[in-house]
């Protein structure tokens, strides 16, 4: 599949799986930005499927992206087959490609970026659930961006 047929459609949502909480964002090819949108509960990594209806349904994507978690290494880690057989369930249940994204540390790209918010004068306090939105975010950005150079 060329890099070109792999980036069709203009709206995405990605996820950061976690086996107790699950992070989304919405983003779009035009701008390669995405926007931080819900952070899931997730019950031993069973998903709460009810609320991933409901936001597919409004959001209307053409593609998913679930963040796939490895060490620094490039190595497998505990939660990378759960998040591969996350990403396999999406597919079967919504019918909509859904692209793996390679991530490491995006969490703590999150908690950074949650922080220097703060030091710009956001709000304070952090919820549990910011970091997980945050870095379904920041994975989501990094795909679209590694798609628009891949069509360079």
């Amino acid at each position: 599949m060329s890099p070109s047929e792999r980036f069709l459609g203009t709206r995405f949502l990605g996820f950061d799986f976690g086996e107790a909480r699950i992070g989304v964002a919405s983003g779009q090819r035009i701008t390669a930005s995405a926007t931080a949108l819900a952070t899931l509960p997730a019950r031993g990594g069973e998903p709460d499927w009810a609320r991933i209806d409901h936001l597919i349904a409004e959001w209307q994507p053409d593609a998913l992206v679930v963040g796939i978690p490895v060490h620094l290494d490039g190595t497998e880690q505990p939660l990378t087959a759960a998040a591969r057989r996350f990403a396999r369930r999406l597919a079967s249940r919504y019918g909509l490609p859904v692209h793996p994204a390679e991530e490491r540390l995006s969490s703590r790209a999150a908690r950074e970026a949650i922080a220097a918010d703060r030091r710009a004068g956001a709000a304070r306090r952090t919820r549990k659930g910011d970091v997980d939105r945050m870095a379904a975010r920041l994975i989501l950005e990094q795909w679209l961006a590694q798609q628009e150079a891949n069509e360079d």
